[in-house]
């Protein structure tokens, strides 16, 4: 069976206020704006691009499981769940698809309970404090990751 040319992107709480939430940190840039600029990259490289954002959870669980079926990687920005969620982490891990881990800010220079990740030991990608444009350069990383699996 060949690889799925589709990534699943994921972001989560809080992002779909982009462009009015804390624009000092995050920019004016908007949740449609990533969605755009990652489906832009992504389809530079052939792929496809399957969004999801919510506030709940459950929902960017049940996304993440679901991509199993037809998706080669996933991008994600857990946003705060980046640092509470341990079903999260687990979820990533169970699919046992490569991830790229996103966040617009440098959670290492903001306040000290955002510098843990549960999500980074999961993760082979890591674009930390690039702006909403770390989303690209994420896309063209785990990209490169899976053609290099697929070479293998």
């Amino acid at each position: 069976m060949s690889t799925p040319l589709r990534l699943l992107l994921v972001n989560g709480p809080n992002l779909n206020l982009l462009g009015t939430r804390e624009p000092g940190i995050y920019g004016s840039q908007t949740l449609a704006d990533v969605e755009r600029l990652v489906t832009d990259a992504a389809a530079t490289r052939g792929f496809e691009v399957r969004a999801v954002q919510s506030n709940h959870e459950g929902v960017l669980l049940d996304a993440i499981h679901a991509a199993r079926e037809d998706c080669a990687g996933i991008v994600i920005n857990p946003a705060g769940l980046t640092h509470t969620s341990v079903v999260l982490r687990d979820a990533l891990a169970g699919v046992a698809l490569p991830v790229a881990e996103v966040h617009i800010s440098d959670v290492r220079q903001r306040e000290p309970f955002r510098h843990h990740s549960y999500v980074s030991d999961v993760a082979l990608v890591h674009v930390i404090g690039e702006g909403v444009s770390g989303y690209a350069t994420a896309v063209d990383l785990l990209i490169d990751v899976i053609a290099g699996q697929a070479d293998d």
